[in-house]
C-alpha cells in the first residue's frame, strides 16, 4: 500500500462482532484474562494498537509507541539511556525538549548543543560516552536542516543511536528511518492531529531491539499514555494527513516567496527557498518542504508585535499543524533565555484560501 492508502486503512483494527467500517472507541480500562489479552489499558488498548500500527507503517518502522504528549515521547528516549550517557543535540530545537535536557535531566545525562549542519563540529563534540544523536529537521523555530544520512554515518562510527524529531516534515515528506535513523519522534499534537484538539506524542523504531524494549517498558510502567478517545481521533485525522500536508506545503511555499520579496521582511527561513543555506540537503531527503516557516520583520520586537496584531486570519497562538493559520513571536514564548531573534515570527500556514492569507499578510506588513 502507498502512503495515502496506508493512512486510511492501517489504523483500522476491528474487534466488534458487528464489523463496523470504522473502529469503535474502547473505553474499558480492564480486559478479561485470556491468551493475547491486553489486560489493562495502561499496558495497551485496541485504539492505541490501531494508532501504533498505522504510525509504524507510515514511517517504515518495526514498532511504535504512543504517548500522552510529544514531550513524554522525547523524555522516554532520554530515560532509556544509561545514566551518564552523552547526547549531542541541535543548537536550534523545540524549547520544551531543550528544557528537559537542561532542567529535568541535569546531572543524569551530559548534553552538547551543536550546529548539526557543521559535521566537523559534530565530530569534535563526540565523547567516549556519546550514546545518542538527537536530530530535529526542519528545526524549530529557525527551520535549520540536518543531513540525516551524514549524522547516521557518524553515529555508526561510534555506536550511538540516532533519533529524529520528524514533527515538522511528517512521514508525508520525510522518512528518517529510510535514511538510517533508529528512532523517529512525533508530536502527534501537530500535523498528525491536524485540528488543534488532541495532545499526544509517538516514537517509531527501525528495529525492536533491547533499547526499544526499554522505551516500551517506560511507556508501560511510566504510564504517560494517550486516552482511547485521543488515539481514536488521531487515527481519524491521519486518514487525511497526506492531502492536508500537500495543501500546507503548497501554501507555505507561495507565502515564503511572497515574504522573501517583501521590502519590510528582513529574512525568511523556509527550506523550500533556494536561498536557504541547506536547501540542497532538504531537497535530497524531503519530498516536500512542509507548512512551517519563520520570518524576521525589519525592525524590533515591537514591530513584529505590530504586524501580528494587524493580522486577521492568522491567530496569535502557540502550537502548529492545524487547519487554521497560526503565528507567534517565538522569543516572547520561549522567555528571557531564548536565543531566537526577537523580531522573528513563526508561522504555521493553514488551509484557508491562499488569496485571503496573502491579502492579510500584505495589509499587516504595510508601514
Amino acid at each position: 500500500m502507498r502512503l495515502e492508502t496506508l493512512a486510511i486503512h492501517a489504523g483500522n483494527i476491528i474487534t466488534d462482532s458487528h464489523q463496523p467500517a470504522v473502529q469503535p472507541i474502547t473505553t474499558s480500562t480492564t480486559f478479561v484474562h485470556h491468551e493475547g489479552s491486553v489486560i489493562y489499558s495502561r499496558a495497551n488498548n485496541p485504539n492505541r494498537m490501531a494508532l501504533e500500527n498505522v504510525l509504524a507503517k507510515l514511517e517504515h518502522g518495526e514498532d511504535a509507541a504512543a504517548f500522552s504528549s510529544g514531550n513524554a515521547a522525547a523524555l522516554a528516549v532520554f530515560q532509556a539511556l544509561e545514566p551518564g550517557s552523552h547526547i549531542i543535540a541541535p543548537d536550534d530545537m523545540y524549547h520544551g525538549i531543550h528544557r528537559q535536557l537542561v532542567e529535568i535531566l541535569k546531572g543524569i545525562v551530559e548534553v552538547s548543543f551543536v550546529d548539526l549542519a557543521d559535521l566537523e563540529m559534530v565530530r569534535a563534540s563526540v565523547k567516549p560516552n556519546t550514546k545518542l544523536l538527537w536530530i530535529e529537521t526542519p528545526s524549530n523555530p529557525l527551520l535549520k536542516i540536518t543531513d540525516i544520512r551524514a549524522l547516521v554515518a557518524i553515529a555508526k562510527e561510534i555506536g550511538a543511536k540516532v533519533a529524529c524529531d520528524n514533527t515538522f516534515a511528517t512521514s508525508v515528506f520525510q522518512n528518517p528511518i529510510l535514511l538510517g535513523a533508529d528512532i523517529v519522534m512525533h508530536s502527534t499534537t501537530k500535523y498528525l492531529g491536524g485540528h488543534s484538539d488532541i495532545l499526544g506524542g509517538a516514537l517509531i523504531c527501525k528495529k525492536a531491539d533491547d533499547f526499544w524494549q526499554r522505551i516500551k517498558m517506560i511507556q508501560h510502567v511510566g504510564g504517560a499514555v494517550p486516552s482511547p478517545f485521543d488515539t481514536y481521533l488521531l487515527v481519524r485525522s491521519i486518514k487525511t494527513l497526506a492531502y492536508r500536508m500537500k495543501g500546507h506545503a503548497e501554501h507555505a511555499g507561495i507565502i515564503a516567496e511572497f515574504l522573501y520579496s517583501h521590502p519590510n521582511v528582513e529574512e525568511v527561513c523556509y527550506p523550500g527557498l533556494k536561498s536557504h543555506k541547506n536547501h540542497h540537503v532538504a531537497a535530497s531527503q524531503m519530498s516536500g518542504f512542509g507548512g512551517m516557516l519563520s520570518f524576521m520583520v525589519k525592525g524590533s520586537a515591537a514591530e513584529a508585535d505590530r504586524v501580528i496584531s494587524k493580522l486577521k486570519y492568522f491567530t496569535n497562538a502557540t502550537s502548529l499543524g492545524g487547519v487554521e493559520s497560526l503565528v507567534e513571536r517565538r522569543a516572547a514564548v520561549e522567555g528571557p533565555d531564548s536565543k531566537t531573534p526577537s523580531n522573528l515570527i513563526r508561522m504555521s500556514v493553514g488551509l484557508e484560501h491562499l488569496d485571503d492569507l496573502l491579502e492579510d499578510l500584505s495589509q499587516a506588513l504595510q508601514e
